[in-house]
């Protein structure tokens, strides 16, 4: 198995903290998978996410001074991004025509309302008007 930037591998988590975990990679070499590239989600606690002894494919991101820097998001968005091209068709989304028909009602219906709270503030239409030639 060679240990290079940018290879996927398959590995044993061995040691969980609370900033990452530690994951053999088979060839007695072990890495480290920070806690910001365990998924694409705020991660807050990564004991709900991995458990010692799991088996999981890291993708390789860095080799500098003995250390191995490990990512399991990158493996996982590959995988997602290729799926996405796989399963994309050519044709356009359909309901697009329909949430854009739903969006621009209800934007006009909100921007309707506002313009008719701010007219009734600013004593704008309807409103009662002082007559200039009243004595204040």
């Amino acid at each position: 198995m060679s240990i290079e930037v940018g290879n996927v591998v398959e590995g044993k988590v061995t040691g969980i903290t609370n900033f990452g975990a530690f994951v053999e990679l088979g060839n007695g070499q072990t890495g480290l998978v920070h806690i910001s590239e365990v998924a694409d989600d705020y991660v807050q606690d990564i004991n709900a996410y991995l458990k010692l002894n799991d088996l999981v494919k890291v993708r390789i991101l860095s080799v500098k001074d003995g250390k191995i820097g490990l990512s399991i998001r990158k493996v996982e968005s590959v995988t997602r991004e290729r799926t996405r091209r796989n399963n994309k068709t050519q044709q356009p989304d359909k309901n697009f025509e329909a949430k854009l028909s739903k969006f621009i009602k209800d934007s006009d219906a909100r921007l309707k309302d506002l313009k008719k709270n701010q007219d009734s503030k600013r004593g704008g239409r309807g409103s009662a008007r002082i007559n200039s030639n009243s004595n204040f």
